[in-house]
């Protein structure tokens, strides 16, 4: 599962130069050209990372970072700020705002790539060398294994995706719509009370691999489902 990054910048050449060498680096990218289609994007496709540019039209990059702070699902991603303002206000205006980062054009490929994977350790390390852990469950990304309290889980593919989601974000709500979109992809239809038999399956498979019965899991009335502590079945 590659970590996606998008990308706003409204000048093509530019763009198309980041997206280049992302995923040379072994990202997947998701690309914008102003700030309201980055906004519109991110909602579609959860990104793991956005960096946006400070100048674009219809909405400013500074704004749209503004927006996405001020949103509870999109409150913690992380979020780089490019600029031509190289000056020390400019650069706190743009941390203050809610940026994790902020790099002053011109930057060299080098330069960025350093600074995704900087950032990806400091707030989602599991991206990074694709295991994810949560308290007594780990995750092996590229050898699809699962295990909990020390013992094999055995997944099938749409349970192994959907506790990948959950352990990227442990705390963050994911309504049954998205997880819809994230799994079974954009223009599928499948109702979702489809995404809650999965997650039945899944949460039995975690249940049977843990002596205490722990569920990892929540499920939140008219909200979704989420990965929080243990708690007991």
């Amino acid at each position: 599962m590659k970590t996606n990054i998008l990308i706003a910048d409204d000048e093509p050449n530019q763009l198309e130069l980041m997206s280049y060498n992302l995923e040379t680096s072994g990202f997947g990218t998701i690309k914008a050209r102003d700030g309201k289609n980055a906004l519109q994007l991110i909602e579609d496709h959860s990104p793991d990372l956005v960096i946006l540019d400070w100048m674009m039209p219809n909405m400013s990059g500074i704004d749209l970072c503004r927006t996405l702070r001020s949103r509870s699902e999109t409150k913690q991603l992380p979020i780089i700020i490019l600029s031509a303002r190289s000056d020390d206000s400019d650069k706190s205006l743009g941390l203050d705002t809610g940026a994790d980062d902020y790099i002053s054009k011109p930057f060299s490929p080098k330069e960025l790539i350093s600074r995704v994977n900087a950032l990806l350790r400091r707030s989602r390390p599991g991206l990074i060398n694709n295991i994810l852990e949560h308290e007594n469950l780990k995750i092996s990304l590229n050898e699809m294994t699962v295990t909990y309290f020390d013992k094999n889980v055995k997944l099938g593919p749409k349970e192994f995706k959907l506790l990948s989601l959950l352990m990227e974000r442990p705390g963050h709500i994911f309504s049954r719509g998205k997880l819809l979109d994230l799994v079974w992809g954009h223009g599928v239809y499948v109702e979702e009370r489809t995404v809650d038999v999965h997650m039945s399956r899944l949460r039995k498979a975690l249940k049977t691999a843990s002596d205490k019965s722990l569920d990892p899991i929540r499920t939140v009335r008219d909200g979704g489902y989420g990965l929080f502590t243990n708690k007991t079945i």
